[in-house]
């Protein structure tokens, strides 16, 4: 076993043994969800998160991939997307360095009230439990594509109506 591949193992494992619940993707060990509380003190306190993790096979010299399954009031996350840009977290970020949400950023800067009463609003909205479960079935479904064989062995029939004899 390489040590990339071991790395990822042993992080891998850390994060299984940890409070966080992960749940596999597939067979292999590059792509997982993991569900996590928003910490206390915190205008994310008492929301619920599922983020997918889709781990390079450069990992760990190159960043994993990740993404909330559902929505998050963050100047770091793309509000439409979910997408987490990893090269402002692997520095020191702050709100003014390349954010993805412009409008979560500026309020987080010039009104930080109003910026954790949003936060709260998405929490209440799209961050509890049963919204962690929602978003995930709606997730699964929208990855679900058909291979070539299952498209090949589809009903022709079904799709274009009978042809004429």
């Amino acid at each position: 076993m390489s040590s990339p591949s071991k790395r990822r193992e042993m992080d891998l494992m850390k994060l299984m043994m940890s409070d966080y619940k992960v749940e596999m993707i597939n067979d292999g060990m590059q792509e997982f969800y993991v569900e996590f509380n928003g910490p206390k003190d915190s205008p994310y306190h008492g929301g619920v998160w599922k983020i997918r993790v889709e781990l390079p096979d450069a990992y760990p010299y190159k960043s994993p991939s990740i993404g909330f399954i559902n929505k998050i009031y963050h100047p770091n996350v793309d509000e439409m997307s979910g997408s987490v840009c990893l090269d402002v977290i692997n520095q020191t970020w702050s709100p003014m360095f390349d954010p993805l949400n412009g409008e979560a950023a500026a309020l987080m800067m010039r009104d930080r009230t109003t910026y954790e009463q949003r936060v709260k609003e998405y929490c209440e909205k799209y961050a509890k439990p049963e919204d962690v479960g929602a978003a995930a079935a709606e997730e699964k479904s929208s990855d679900e594509e058909l291979s070539e064989d299952e498209y090949a062995a589809s009903d022709d029939e079904e799709i274009a109506g009978k042809a004429d004899p």
